[in-house]
């Protein structure tokens, strides 16, 4: 999986004054936890750009002051009217240890499906999977070649190596739908 490295600042004041504070001199609050221990502290905004506003899952490489953290993104708050980030939380990354993160679904192949007018759609983006640090992908790849009209790719369907599929099986990731120029030519087919 590709790494992001990030410089960070720790901060010795909490609460909503001080976050406040945080926020006006360009940066945001940010908390990294899960290995025992809670780390505060704050990153500027343009930094974490990239981690944000991307449909990618990064790793990240924190220096907070000298200290170094790996972990990645678990949640993100944002004001309500303004829609800028408000505060971040990371978790930690332990080698050899698993941890459950959401991945991009990239479709692969031409469907028999669309060869036969139907539509191929993406039902779901990401998928939630666990795996250790060493065996996180940056994406997982569904082949939709055999795919036909009116048929679904599962979550249940998908086996990868060294990898747990944490969203429910019954979850579909895309399908090939029938279209109403596919529709006619069937119903003028038929007669």
């Amino acid at each position: 999986m590709e790494t992001i490295k990030i410089v960070g600042v720790k901060r010795a004041d909490f609460g909503k004054k001080e976050s406040k504070h945080i926020r006006k001199e360009g940066m945001i609050p940010c908390t990294i936890y899960g290995r025992g221990e809670t780390v505060h502290f704050s990153v500027d905004a343009k930094a974490v750009k990239p981690l944000i506003y991307t449909p990618q899952s990064y790793l990240v490489e924190f220096d907070i002051e000298g200290q170094k953290e790996v972990g990645v993104m678990r949640e993100v708050q944002y004001h309500p009217v303004k829609d800028n980030v408000l505060h971040i939380d990371f978790y930690h990354v332990v080698p050899g240890k698993p941890i459950s993160i959401d991945v991009p679904v990239r479709l692969t192949g031409n469907s028999e499906g669309v060869k036969q007018g139907g539509k191929l759609i993406l039902s779901k983006r990401k998928v939630r999977i666990s795996a250790t640090m060493e065996n996180l992908p940056d994406e997982i790849v569904v082949d939709v070649t055999t795919l036909g009209l009116g048929k679904s790719i599962f979550v249940g369907d998908l086996q990868y190596d060294n990898i747990t599929l944490l969203t429910p099986a019954s979850t579909a990731v895309c399908a090939v739908k029938m279209t109403r120029a596919a529709r006619g030519a069937a119903a003028a087919a038929a007669e």
